[in-house]
């Protein structure tokens, strides 16, 4: 009786057994042993320069997409439809954390026209402003670089924590002063040029220097892990965050102290 194994056949006596098909010789087998395992093809890991490269070009899409909005001047309805747009992306990959190039580009170029047609409105009242806080940021940006450059600071996990739980508790203030300004005329005073609000505005500025240097450990430790270079594109979409932060921050405190022309 034929056994229904395909490769093994029962034929004369009990418990013989015979190749159904024709055995390899003595070369073929040296080349089996010989040949390499399969391994299936890895990605590339991330690095710095990946960072830099991705940041370059995510930062540069925004700087580019704010000129434009400057140049045409697209209007206070065009901008906060697209600060609306570039929100609801920024919460996709940050809650995601999606390394989605489209997404993090789409972020920069609505965050870019929202951002230039807000800095045209400050300009428009007080001359030299933009180009103060670009100033500003870029030294905020320069001399927290240099504190985690130099092994200064560098962040521990208790420090993470705090300035995660700060960052909301932040993000949660403004959102009650901008309810309690419908009310009344300032809400909290958080927003306003007084005491109140510039204590409020230093404050958020050392948050957003904080947040670049959460940004610096997380490039590092990852580049260290051996991520998958796909995920600079999420690396470099948290330093454009934490800039945007710093900007608008830098923005506001220095109209504060800049008369009217």
């Amino acid at each position: 009786m034929e056994s229904r194994n395909p490769i093994f056949s029962r034929r004369g006596t009990a418990g013989q057994q015979a190749w159904s098909t024709p055995a390899p010789s003595v070369q073929q087998l040296n080349d089996m042993y010989g040949a390499p395992s399969y391994a299936p093809p890895s990605e590339r890991t991330m690095t710095i320069d990946d960072v830099v490269v991705r940041g370059s070009m995510t930062l540069g899409t925004l700087v580019v997409s704010a000129a434009l909005a400057w140049y045409f001047d697209v209007g206070l309805g065009v901008a906060v439809l697209a600060g609306i747009v570039g929100l609801v992306l920024g919460l996709i990959v940050s809650f995601r954390q999606s390394t989605n190039p489209a997404l993090i580009l789409g972020y920069a170029v609505a965050y870019g026209i929202a951002i230039g047609a807000l800095s045209q409105a400050y300009e428009a009242r007080f001359n030299g402003i933009v180009v103060q806080a670009v100033l500003g940021t870029m030294v905020a940006f320069g001399g927290t670089l240099a504190v985690y450059a130099l092994k200064i600071f560098r962040p521990t996990p208790k420090f993470t924590k705090f300035v995660i739980a700060a960052g909301f508790g932040a993000l949660g203030l403004v959102l009650i002063n901008w309810i309690a300004s419908i009310f009344v005329t300032g809400g909290l005073g958080l927003r306003t040029d007084s005491p109140v609000g510039w204590i409020f505005s230093v404050a958020m500025i050392l948050l957003g220097c904080f947040f670049l240097l959460l940004d610096f450990a997380e490039i590092e430790r990852s580049a260290r892990a051996g991520v998958p270079e796909r995920y600079s594109w999420l690396m470099a979409f948290g330093l454009t965050l934490s800039l945007v932060w710093l900007y608008l921050e830098i923005l506001r405190f220095i109209s504060y102290f800049t008369n009217n022309d």
